[in-house]
């Protein structure tokens, strides 16, 4: 019915499908976020989500005002680093 060929490429097409299906994203936004507007809660959220990524070992004080700066970027919509 079908060569072997063709089951081949099914195959490798279905484990290719299996992978893609496997990979997580890391950015900061998901796709139904990416128009939403910016609120002060979600900036919020995201900064200390990526401060805590980058800045383990940032005292405490230091890190709120690394986020600050970031909260006042993303309402302004600029991008943050």
């Amino acid at each position: 019915m079908f060569s072997v060929a063709s089951r081949l490429r099914l195959a490798a097409l279905a484990g290719a499908a299996a992978l893609l299906a496997g990979c997580a994203t890391t950015g900061s936004q998901s796709s139904a976020g990416l128009f939403a507007p910016m609120t002060h809660r979600r900036a919020s959220a995201e900064c200390w989500m990526e401060t805590e990524k980058t800045a383990q070992s940032m005292k405490l004080d230091k890190r709120v005002d690394v986020v600050n700066g970031c909260i006042e970027k993303k309402m302004r919509g600029e991008p943050s680093a």
